[in-house]
């Protein structure tokens, strides 16, 4: 079974209790059980990962290196301004999805761009905690 590694950047903790306006109410171990199940049934170990360190992203992804098929990753406002997570996807060998929970171009200007964006097979925003289970499919679907 082939393992890929969900990551979510800063504040991602706080799903389902920060602005659920925004984010919605379901929290991030509900994110990765949904996700868990979904990878299962497509043949993947799928592994949930949250810092809010720019350094501890970075470090996971370099793991993700030698133990993970695919990544998902979901940087928060980290997406933005992070060079070194994008360095540290250039590394990864295998496919990569950036997510965002809520659709960023409709939000304030500095969110339009994303450093990861450059990086991955796909971009899926807007399509609230939906977009980790397009994104586990989408991977199914390219580490066939």
């Amino acid at each position: 079974m082939k393992t890929v590694y969900i990551l979510n950047g800063p504040n991602l903790n706080l799903l389902g209790q920060r602005q659920p306006e925004i984010y919605g109410r379901e929290t991030l171990a509900d994110v990765g059980e949904a996700c868990a199940a979904l990878g299962a049934e497509l043949g993947l170990e799928v592994q949930l990962f949250q810092s809010n360190h720019e350094g501890v992203i970075v470090d996971t992804i370099h793991e993700a290196r030698h133990k993970a098929a695919g990544i998902i990753i979901n940087p928060g406002a980290l997406s933005h301004t992070s060079v070194a997570i994008l360095d540290a996807l250039n590394a990864f060998d295998g496919p990569v999805m950036e997510v965002h929970i809520s659709n960023i171009h409709k939000r304030e200007e500095f969110r339009h761009h994303s450093f990861v964006s450059g990086r991955a097979e796909a971009v899926i925003a807007g399509l609230g905690t939906e977009g980790y289970k397009a994104a586990v499919r989408r991977l199914a679907q390219l580490l066939a």
